[in-house]
């Protein structure tokens, strides 16, 4: 393989900013996943296309368009989701139509689809900027910091949420600060693997490596491997193949996915 890949400055700032979403997605994937809230970064993924359509219009970095639109739903979400005024995921629903109509609306203004838009939709590291890689690297930070003060209150919620209530531990505030946690992921994870796919980089590893039926330790341990090495090469293969950045990280994540259903002991009924 030809290493002369590094000395373009565009891979090596796309290379670092997967790294570090591949670190803090499947930390925030996990508590997803045991909650049965994967559909809730599906959702925010879309919410954040009418961040993206805003900042296109406005003029300033999309991604901080995402970020503010998807950190400002989170709030809405979360109190439809704490009320009985809607049924079950009826709530997220209401978001992701209605988020993605109002992307379209937005995008009509702003002169309608361009090629910068497919980036944000596909993923593209060449759109990766060193203010990029800067702005992921602190929010990263102040993510992995928020989950380890919240750890042992998310741990517990995720697996009896009921006895975390009768113990004293404030859910509804827990909720809302792992659906912001997960807005803040989702938002910096667009340009490595666009809207479109962005679910899949949280849920997939983590999915993957709870087949192994391990400690929660273990299995976090086992879907950042997974994350960072689907990235890794994903940009890689995207690179020399001139394939699309988020579409490759994707499928490589589901052949290990594949793989490990066959190899893995005791998997059969799955997660």
């Amino acid at each position: 393989m030809d290493l002369n890949i590094f000395q373009y400055s565009f891979m090596v700032r796309g290379l670092e900013a997967g790294i570090i979403v591949a670190l803090i997605a499947p930390a925030i994937g996990i508590f997803l996943v045991l909650r049965r809230y994967s559909l809730i970064a599906d959702t925010l993924a879309h919410v954040s296309l009418a961040g993206i359509a805003l900042g296109l219009l406005l003029g300033i970095n999309p991604i901080y368009g995402a970020i503010g639109v998807t950190a400002l739903s989170t709030v809405g979400i979360e109190r439809l989701r704490s009320t009985n005024k809607v049924y079950g995921e009826s709530s997220l629903a209401l978001f992701l139509s209605g988020s993605l109509a109002f992307a379209v609306i937005l995008l009509s203004l702003a002169n309608g689809f361009n090629t910068g838009l497919f980036s944000y939709l596909f993923g593209s590291i060449v759109t990766v900027t060193q203010n990029d890689v800067y702005t992921i690297l602190i929010l990263s930070g102040i993510v992995a910091a928020v989950l380890a003060f919240f750890y042992k209150e998310l741990i517990y919620i995720s697996f009896d949420e009921e006895a975390a209530r009768a113990g004293g531990i404030p859910t509804r505030t827990i909720n809302f600060v792992l659906i912001l946690l997960t807005a803040l992921v989702v938002s910096l994870s667009i340009p490595i693997v666009g809207v479109l796919l962005i679910s899949a980089l949280m849920v997939i590893p983590v999915v993957s490596a709870l087949q192994f039926k391990r400690g929660f330790a273990t299995t976090v341990l086992y879907a950042e491997i997974i994350s960072i090495f689907s990235v890794i090469f994903g940009i890689i293969a995207s690179f020399y193949l001139n394939l699309s950045t988020g579409g490759t990280i994707v499928l490589i994540m589901l052949a290990i996915f594949s793989l490990i259903l066959l190899v893995a002991p005791g998997t059969k009924k799955g997660v």
